[in-house]
């Protein structure tokens, strides 16, 4: 957080800063190196976006730049609450001021001379981005679906959150390889991906608490698409379309939901920890990894202790009563 909905939702507040100039730039941070000198009496040409960034137009200055992290946020207003971690202001001739708050200090502000090139993927809500494109960054790919979705240099704007709801909506288990899908099912993602992203965007994103590290779209505000999620931060509650518990599996270290009954699923390796969580496993069994699959095994279903006496055994094995042997 703050992901793509997020930033374009700050990035249209900022609007009717353009055509200001920067009066003064006053940093707030050590940890924020500024040429404030750079900076004064810019002019503001427009604010954009790209990917997680905020992009402000500066002319012949160049860019500036914002990476808001985890809690970062750039408004024209702030509350009593958020005075201790504003980290940047920039005080415009037009008597605004733009605040950078960051509660956990992860946020970056740069200056980009010769203008902001990152090495991103494609903006998923351009005309560039379509059913065919993206089945073309999948079938490149052996990576789950989910981290295919979240990185950057294919992608560029999707995080946790919007990850797994539009594979919750494209009906494809978020561990599946990217490279399995098929175009049909490629077309669902995109549909999924476009769908969650402009209903975020119409909700003013999403804000999942009520701490000073959470979104807020205002001193007064947050978004409302929290109200909206089908699968994230919603385990153990019903599937919104077959009324099975959302799972949660951890992926790369951070939590992915899904239902394990109607978003498809295909080989997978796991196993199972003391705690519960299901975790990726690279080096289970291939005995593992056939019982999910030849038993009709659904995804969060613990890896069997031994072979189930109604399951087929795979090719080249034989089954001696609830074991298997080559």
């Amino acid at each position: 957080m703050p992901e793509l909905p997020e930033v374009e939702t700050l990035v249209r507040g900022l609007q009717s800063i353009l055509g200001a100039r920067i009066r003064e730039a006053q940093t707030l941070d050590d940890r924020l190196s500024l040429p404030a000198d750079a900076l004064r009496d810019a002019p503001i040409e427009a604010v954009t976006r790209r990917g997680k960034y905020i992009v402000i137009r500066l002319g012949d200055r160049g860019d500036f730049v914002i990476h808001l992290r985890m809690s970062g946020r750039l408004r024209l207003d702030r509350s009593l609450a958020e005075i201790p971690y504003t980290r940047l202001i920039l005080r415009l001739d037009t008597g605004q001021s733009v605040y950078f708050i960051d509660p956990r200090r992860l946020g970056t502000a740069l200056l980009c001379p010769q203008g902001f090139s990152p090495k991103l993927g494609m903006e998923p809500l351009s005309d560039a981005f379509t059913p065919q494109s993206l089945a073309a960054i999948t079938k490149a790919s052996r990576a789950p679906i989910k981290q295919l979705l979240m990185d950057q240099s294919k992608i560029a704007g999707i995080g946790n959150i919007y990850a797994s709801e539009s594979l919750w909506r494209a009906k494809i288990d978020p561990r599946r390889r990217a490279n399995s899908l098929s175009a049909e099912e490629a077309a669902a993602v995109h549909e999924g991906i476009v769908g969650v992203l402009a209903d975020a965007i119409s909700q003013l994103g999403t804000t999942l608490g009520n701490g000073i590290s959470d979104y807020r779209r205002s001193a007064e505000a947050g978004g409302s698409f929290q109200n909206h999620l089908a699968v994230y931060g919603r385990e153990n509650e019903p599937c919104e379309r077959c009324a099975t518990p959302v799972l949660r599996i951890l992926q790369g270290g951070r939590s992915t939901y899904l239902c394990p009954s109607c978003q498809k699923t295909e080989t997978y390796r796991v196993r199972r920890t003391t705690d519960g969580v299901e975790r990726d496993n690279p080096r289970a069994s291939s005995i593992e990894r056939a019982s999910l699959v030849r038993c009709g095994r659904k995804a969060g279903s613990p890896v069997p202790a031994a072979w189930p006496s109604d399951c087929i055994p795979p090719r080249g094995w034989e089954k001696t009563g609830h074991s298997l042997r080559k």
